[in-house]
């Protein structure tokens, strides 16, 4: 049974990093997302050295990102059934599970390119329960004036996981096909042994009630909620509309940095030091959202990102493409943190993972878009007409978030701020 303690009553709330079940969900996410990672590289370079088939590469890589858009919804309603901790506790051991079996079957040279697809599309789907229940509990386990500062954590947090987990994932199997995936199997059991020691409780106490309705009934309660809030609904469908943006660019990106003579090892720099701004906007997201007023940070990071893009279509040399590609990622997470923080924040408990599922659904299903769109423009047009055709799509984001009423008046329902109870401090 889950314990928590209470806080006295007029006692000091005690900092963040003295919460002691978030920093072990913060950690304990970490280790899971470099395996992850590092085993989302390692897949793909498996199959070809096994194969030598791009196709069957892909078809891995379709069937562990097919989750995603399969499976946001229903998941969002069972984890607003379910017990949230003991979910992601679940999740860990079918992930880790998932990827022994690979390195046992590796072992045994029984490796089949089946297998891989068969753990990939189960690993996938175990990662869209667990990610979503763990967004989903952070305002259960972090003070609501934390809430700010443990998004942004965590958005710094994934962001310097994928950076690390993608380097890693080529060294190892450079070294050896196995220790990838024996990683990967590892860094699940530490994600599994954290949630253990978290006694903090993943959702809100509510009565227990009779379930008059299905699932497919909760979901859509869920969507009706979010369809509701006008700013949470333009929010959503402007992530959505920049998540295809950024999805496109990247191909635009890297094909306008091969045309002014950078080196693949340029390029890996440039991705390098993109990735490195995003981790730093992450860590200034928190202090910005505290001195900026929602509305206000919402509408300039769009007109920040549409004057970015007029940088990178003028671009004429790599230092300036860096720059200013390394900007639109600085950027992201201010925004992603903000929008997050508003829905956690204005969300009941009984529907965050509702809420989470149909966001994300939107998310999600704007990067292959996104992909599809990018290939496309480059094969019709060059590099640099690509990325005007782009900045035009978001200079028309920018006016939207500048003319749409709902996003000047971001409504916060008094009934949905809760205190958690507290967790002993970490000393």
């Amino acid at each position: 049974m889950t314990t928590t303690v209470q806080p006295r009553p007029g006692a000091p709330v005690p900092k963040l990093r003295h919460n002691r079940g978030f920093l072990l969900l913060w950690s304990g996410t970490a280790v899971s997302l470099v395996g992850l990672t590092v085993s989302t590289v390692a897949y793909p370079l498996l199959i070809l050295a096994a194969t030598g088939s791009k196709a069957a590469a892909g078809v891995v890589g379709f069937f562990s990102l097919l989750p995603a858009l399969l499976f946001q919804l229903p998941a969002g309603a069972l984890i607003d059934r379910w017990d949230r901790r003991r979910l992601m506790i679940w999740c860990d051991v079918v992930r880790a599970v998932g990827a022994a079996s690979v390195v046992l079957a590796l072992a045994l040279d029984e490796l089949t390119v089946a297998h891989v697809v068969v753990v990939g599309f189960v690993e996938g789907t175990m990662s869209v329960f667990f990610n979503l229940a763990a967004h989903a509990a952070v305002p259960n386990i972090v003070h609501p004036d934390h809430l700010s500062a443990a998004l942004s954590r965590n958005e710094a947090r994934s962001r310097a996981a994928t950076m690390l987990g993608t380097t890693l994932g080529g060294i190892l199997f450079g070294l050896s096909r196995v220790m990838p995936f024996l990683l990967h199997a590892v860094t699940h059991v530490i994600s599994l042994v954290t949630l253990l020691f978290i006694r903090a409780d993943f959702q809100s106490r509510q009565p227990a009630r009779a379930r008059t309705t299905g699932l497919l009934a909760e979901v859509g309660e869920g969507m009706r909620w979010l369809w509701c809030q006008p700013f949470l609904r333009t929010a959503a469908l402007l992530v959505a509309g920049s998540n295809l943006l950024f999805r496109a660019l990247f191909l635009v990106v890297v094909v306008m940095a091969t045309d002014v003579g950078a080196s693949p090892a340029a390029v890996g720099v440039l991705l390098g030091v993109a990735g490195a701004g995003g981790v730093l906007g992450s860590l200034v997201a928190g202090w910005c959202q505290r001195w900026v007023p929602l509305p206000a940070l919402v509408v300039g990071a769009n007109w920040i990102w549409a004057l970015l893009m007029g940088a990178i279509v003028v671009a004429d040399n790599l230092y300036l493409l860096t720059a200013a590609y390394a900007g639109m990622w600085f950027v992201g997470p201010l925004w992603n943190v903000a929008v997050a923080t508003h829905q956690l924040r204005i969300t009941p408990d009984r529907l965050r993972g509702r809420v989470l599922g149909a966001m994300g659904l939107l998310a999600s299903g704007a990067l292959p878009i996104g992909a599809l769109i990018g290939g496309l423009l480059l094969e019709w047009f060059d590099a640099r007409a690509a990325a005007l055709v782009l900045a035009g799509w978001m200079v028309l984001l920018a006016l939207v978030a500048t003319f749409v009423p709902a996003l000047r008046r971001p409504v916060v329902p008094v009934e949905t701020t809760t205190v958690p109870d507290a967790e002993p401090a970490v000393r």
